[in-house]
């Protein structure tokens, strides 16, 4: 049989277990539920060697936590959904929701780990008592031990008393479980943690285990997304810091604290209250002013504590965590436990990390687009538009030299206010490179009529593109750079960084600021001179669009372009191979056309999407916009009903006239048919009949008819 050639991939399916994970849709949750889903089981129970950890760091923080197939022997992850409409997940062999409490305790049975996550969602901590007690019940129809996990908070040490008074810098350790003091707002987590502790008793049957996990942060962000968030938009000059920032927040990657999970599954430790926090000491402001440097505006400011409750983003248990003051040290799982750790060595340490994969995991990848042709061609209305659709910055030589020359002079204008002394030198270092950089300008325009040379234009714009927006949302280059030597001077690779990304690689460029999409507008002399011409005299007036300037413009950009070495070319030799449209081919002067074209190619922004104030102004326009258009119809209708009647009742009034018309015509006609008639009878018939009708009257005969026949008869006129 197969067993006694290949008995590990036997042992391996023989040790699959079935893992319950609650609200899998949730941020905590769905990262365990992805990492079990990839770890294959009783993997830690063996040591992990210096090869591997050196393979790990190689790979992508997270180990394959995407991956759609399972792999054999691994956990199969089942569990609940917070919400029904959520999409189906992959990691996931089934997922339930809207499930009574007799359904949810068949489908405990049926797992051999059940872990119930109360970190997120303080609601499930009532679920979770029910959970350990149901299955308490049954132990008696257990066909084999059972693993109950408790994922709670350090939350529940948060007023514990110092071990020393004279030292508070001694870190707690699961060995003074029996010490911890919870916060106010955590009874419910400590009491549940307790029920747990207590339902372990018969740990050959029923094995319960609570692990108290600091701070979650890694992958699509935890409780530090708030800031992440703010960091990455940009749009406050400083991130902020609530109180003194000296608080020391415990905290772990959410992939380490998967890895602790599956080493209580593994070995299931005699110890049964375990502490999750990664080795670092650091605090609020530590991290703050990280996140500040690496993704945003480079500084913190400090608030009253007071003022996190007035921010909308952070709840009242996210603020909890991030203002609690708590020294933890996980030292069981750092002993006991084989753990390839993501950031062992805390936040501020792999920073660099973390940052890479919030950003994948959100899809938060800049947009670096290059638009290029020749003058009045339409690259800077594109470029807005582009950059509205795409929430880019919209990079223009023009303004790029303005605020670069502003900036330095800001630098040497005299700093008001005492300043420490090491800042002080450093001051003094940047005023003199300022003003010397200033003066090679000033120099520089000089000779050359008022233009600045190459060198400090790809100075500035290289300054730019590298400026913390440019790197998280991306932008949008308008006409820059016009030749091959400025677009390889822009974007050639400095030697001292990022060295292990140009090896093997013929050309070094900056992988940093170098555009994805390169956009290469154009359209015949005849098409852009007929649009100059066209344009007001007021929007013509002290641009480059007057006659003279817009002509030698046209000219030396065809120059440039003839050469063999264009700056498309310089992007081609890139693969980086521009997008060719000819404006003049779409005859649309709005330029619709071409920028519906530019966002197919481009594809989806890569942001945010809508803040709740844009979502809300969009639905009350969606609103608006409905209204009228019903209005509209409305008032289509009562025209439409209106002018309908009229035409009905015109119709009505041009039938009722042709009816007279036609009953006078026919009275006419029989008027004038019956006048020979008439004569006829008055002349032949009437006399000799009123005769006949009067002697009747004077004799009364008692047949009359027979009279007048006999009357008529004798007295024919013809006869006589």
């Amino acid at each position: 049989m197969a067993e006694e050639e290949v008995p590990a991939s036997v042992e391996k399916v023989v040790r699959i277990q079935r893992v319950f994970i609650n609200l899998l849709d949730t941020y905590s949750s769905g990262n365990i539920g992805k990492f079990l889903s990839n770890c294959v089981v009783g993997a830690s129970l063996e040591e992990i060697t210096d090869e591997e950890e050196e393979e790990d760091e190689n790979k992508s923080a997270a180990p394959e936590a995407a991956s759609a197939k399972l792999k054999e022997g691994t956990f199969q992850i089942v569990g609940t959904l917070a919400k029904s409409e959520s999409i189906r997940l992959e990691f996931a062999v089934e997922t339930y929701s809207a499930l009574s409490r007799e359904e949810l305790l068949m489908r405990l049975m049926e797992c051999d780990v059940v872990i119930y996550n109360i970190t997120e969602c303080p609601q499930q901590v009532e679920e979770a008592i029910w959970a350990v007690s149901a299955l308490n019940e049954e132990i008696s129809h257990f066909e084999k031990r059972k693993v109950f996990v408790l994922i709670s908070t350090v939350m529940t040490w948060a007023r514990s008393k110092p071990l020393d008074p004279d030292d508070s810098e001694i870190p707690f350790t699961e060995e003074d479980y029996r010490r911890r003091k919870h916060h106010p707002n955590f009874l419910d987590h400590i009491n549940a943690e307790k029920m747990v502790l207590k339902f372990g008793k018969n740990v050959r049957k029923f094995a319960t285990y609570v692990v108290a996990a600091g701070l979650q942060y890694g992958m699509e962000g935890g409780l530090l997304h708030t800031f992440f968030k703010t960091a990455w938009l940009g749009e406050v000059p400083a991130l902020s810091v609530f109180g003194d920032g000296s608080n020391i927040i415990p905290a772990i990657h959410v992939l380490d604290l998967a890895g602790v999970i599956q080493n209580v599954i593994d070995h299931v430790p005699k110890v049964h209250y375990l502490v999750a926090v990664d080795e670092s000491v650091q605090t609020l402001e530590d991290v703050v002013k990280c996140i500040s440097k690496n993704t945003g505006p480079g500084k913190i400011q400090k608030l009253p504590r007071e003022n996190a409750f007035l921010t909308k983003d952070l709840t009242q248990e996210c603020l909890d965590h991030l203002l609690v003051n708590l020294r933890m040290e996980a030292l069981f799982v750092k002993e006991n436990f084989n753990i390839r750790w993501v950031a062992q060595t805390g936040f501020v340490e792999n920073i660099n990390n973390i940052l890479k994969e919030y950003k994948q995991s959100r899809g938060l990848l800049p947009i670096k687009i290059c638009i290029l042709g020749p003058p009045a061609v339409g690259k800077s209305s594109i470029a807005v538009e582009l950059c509205k659709y795409y929430k880019l910055h919209h990079i223009k030589l023009k303004d790029v030299i303005s605020e670069a020359i502003a900036k330095l002079e800001a630098i040497v204008a005299p700093q008001e206010g005492g300043e420490e002394e090491g800042e002080e030198e450093e001051e003094e270092e940047n005023v003199e490179d300022a003003q010397e950089l200033l003066d090679g300008i000033k120099e520089s325009m000089e000779q050359n009529a008022g233009r600045l040379e190459d060198q400090y234009i790809i100075r500035f714009v290289k300054e730019k593109l590298k400026s913390m927006p440019c790197r998280n949302q991306g932008y949008v280059l308008d006409g820059f750079p016009k030749t091959y030597d400025q677009a390889k001077d822009l974007f050639n690779q400095e030697d001292e960084e990022e060295e292990e990304e140009i090896r093997g690689k013929m050309f070094p460029f900056d992988k940093l600021i170098i555009p994805e999409f390169v956009c290469a507008l154009d359209a015949s002399d005849e098409f852009l001179k007929e649009r100059v011409m066209n344009l007001p005299e007021s929007l013509v007036a002290g641009t480059h669009y007057t006659q003279d300037r817009f002509l030698r413009a046209l000219s030396n950009y065809r120059d440039i372009n003839t050469d063999d070495e264009t700056v498309f070319n310089y992007f081609d030799e890139l693969e980086i191979h521009p997008i060719h449209i000819d404006v003049g081919k779409l005859e649309d002067a709005q330029n619709r056309l071409a920028i519906k074209q530019l966002i197919k190619e481009i594809g989806e922004p890569r942001n945010y999407g809508l803040t709740d104030e844009e979502k809300a102004e969009e639905e009350r326009r969606a609103a608006e916009g409905r209204l009228a258009r019903e209005a509209a119809e409305e008032a289509e209708r009562e025209h439409n009903e209106a002018v309908e009647m009229a035409e009905k009742i015109a119709r009505w009034e041009e039938w009722n006239k042709r009816l007279e018309e036609v009953k006078r015509e026919e009275r006419e006609l029989l008027e004038a048919q019956s006048i020979p008639l008439r004569n006829y009878l008055m002349t032949y018939v009437m006399p000799t009949l009123m005769q006949g009708v009067n002697e009747c009257c004077k004799v009364r005969p008692e047949d009359p008819v027979d009279f007048l026949a006999e009357y008529l008869f004798k007295h024919n006129p013809e006869t006589q």
